[in-house]
């Protein structure tokens, strides 16, 4: 297996006596999504910022796409794709321009009209940045952090705010980049976008990794017992857990069965990925206010 392409080991981040990232350590390798789920002010913003170079850690050992980026240089950063909670392109200038100016900063972008195609902005090319909506901001935003061809682009909170057909439609477009190659690091605190999107989680409590795995494994999920619901003609609703669901459907399904009973609304559900986040993490913030 390749070395991976985003590499921390004890990574820490102290602000006088006060610690925010607790000796993290991460691994991201080539062409996954890695998402860090944590409930807003949990340190993700700042590991992202010292992964990008934008924040000096106070100790760990840290490598991205090779090298220190805390010292890594221009050639690096053209490599490397940043789309952070807040931005604010010049309202003066037309996507167009806007994707333009961006261009003039690399050796090798990719054309204005190629990226609007790719972040959905097509028939807004001509539009002013002013003038653009909440989720069309963002697509502008990943836009110009794509017009260099980064290998590896960090997304910090990309739907905060969209509505649900706004974060559906940012969902499918960061979906369309990861099958075109590119390497994305997903900062969030929703489940379904983790759920949705991500190849492995790590959630992150206080400053620390309190668990890695991919959605279906992560805080032994795939091992929690499952929940078997249903309802008795007499009206009473039933719930049982199971570590054997099949079987135990079976079972249940002969002893209906024989009885000439029906069970309609029949469920077998296992453990949500909310309620191992809810068991690791506890009651998540649903604010959407700048973590530090």
């Amino acid at each position: 297996m390749s070395d991976p392409i985003v590499h921390a080991r004890d990574l820490r981040k102290r602000y006088g006596n006060r610690e925010v990232v607790s000796g993290v350590d991460l691994d991201v390798r080539a062409g996954e999504l890695f998402a860090l789920l944590g409930p807003n002010g949990a340190g993700k913003t700042t590991i992202v910022e010292i992964l990008t170079g934008f924040r000096c850690r106070s100790g760990g050992d840290v490598r991205v796409l090779g090298a220190d980026p805390q010292t890594a240089g221009t050639v690096w950063r053209e490599r490397v794709g940043v789309v952070l909670q807040e931005s604010q392109p010049d309202p003066g200038l037309s996507v167009r321009e806007c994707l333009s100016l961006y261009a003039g900063y690399y050796r090798a972008p990719r054309r204005p009209a190629e990226i609007a195609e790719l972040v959905g902005l097509a028939d807004s090319l001509e539009a002013g940045t002013g003038q653009l909506s909440g989720g069309q901001r963002r697509r502008l935003d990943i836009g110009l952090a794509l017009i260099g061809r980064p290998e590896l682009l960090f997304l910090d909170e990309p739907t905060t705010g969209f509505d649900p057909k706004a974060r559906r439609e940012a969902w499918d477009m960061i979906d369309g980049l990861r099958r075109l190659g590119t390497t994305i690091v997903l900062t969030t605190h929703a489940m379904d976008e983790a759920e949705r999107l991500a190849d492995r989680i790590a959630v992150i409590v206080d400053g620390a990794v309190v668990a890695q795995g991919t959605p279906a494994t992560i805080g032994g999920r795939d091992h929690h017992a499952h929940e078997i619901t249903f309802t008795l003609p007499t009206g009473r609703r039933v719930s049982m857990r199971s570590a054997q669901p099949l079987a135990d459907v079976r079972a249940l399904a002969d002893w209906a069965l024989g009885r000439g009973i029906d069970l309609p609304d029949l469920e077998v559900r296992r453990p949500a990925l909310e309620d191992v986040y809810l068991a690791l993490a506890g009651s998540p913030t649903t604010t959407d206010s700048q973590e530090a």
